[in-house]
């Protein structure tokens, strides 16, 4: 986001992207990854955001979510912050900061590439070689969104269910979008949007974000990431 301003807009999902100080872990065994979960529970019921899809990687962690209020995705990452980061401090006798600076962020132009972010987030596993199959990785939404397992941190949105009319089936045509691979091209795209602020859609709708706003946002940066992220 532009600046020093931190402001989403209501209804419109966001894309969040935090990671480890200098690329090293923030989780390190199971009960890591647990208690980082349910600091994330406690933050949505406080701070008005639904959360539609997420991983957590070694390093680092995506959160597919829609705020209630502007500052809702904030005030959501401040919190789990707050908590989790003390809780790492204190098991592994170790000081300073855990993150890499502040988390990432780019708003998501429902229609066109929500679906896409869903996946995008969820492979995160399989691009890293560290699982075949998504479904095989138990830190994301993807247990939840393709193959109905209860997750009490996921909210499903509104293009997710209009996948299909029961769960069996939203989860079914679900599966089906991940029989093929994201394109590198449309990787990069997605990584550079994160990584800038940009919102992800069309012309018109970043029009409309930054006039809803009445600032402007982040612009897209000429080549390729520096970083092959995940």
């Amino acid at each position: 986001m532009p600046g020093n301003s931190r402001f989403f807009v209501p209804g419109v999902p966001v894309h969040i992207v935090q990671r480890g100080n200098n690329r090293q872990a923030i989780f390190f065994e199971q009960v890591d990854y647990e208690v980082y979960l349910s600091f994330l529970l406690e933050a949505l019921d406080l701070h008005g955001c639904e959360v539609h899809a997420y991983v957590l990687m070694t390093n680092h962690t995506h959160i597919l979510a829609t705020p209630s209020e502007k500052v809702s995705p904030s005030k959501m990452m401040q919190y789990v912050g707050r908590y989790y980061v003390p809780y790492v401090n204190q098991k592994y006798g170790r000081s300073g900061t855990l993150w890499e600076g502040r988390f990432k962020a780019a708003m998501v132009e429902t229609s066109s590439y929500l679906l896409a972010c869903y996946r995008y987030i969820e492979l995160n596993p399989v691009r890293a070689y560290m699982v075949r199959y998504p479904g095989d990785y138990c830190w994301s939404s993807y247990g939840c969104n393709g193959l109905q397992a209860r997750d009490s941190l996921i909210t499903p949105h509104a293009e997710y269910l209009n996948l299909g009319l029961t769960d069996k089936e939203r989860a079914e045509n679900y599966q089906r979008l991940f029989e093929l691979a994201p394109s590198d091209i449309e990787l990069d795209y997605l990584r550079l949007h994160t990584q800038s602020g940009t919102p992800l859609g069309s012309e018109k709708f970043r029009k409309q974000i930054e006039a809803t706003l009445a600032m402007k946002t982040g612009h897209l940066k000429p080549g390729r990431p520096r970083h092959k992220d995940n």
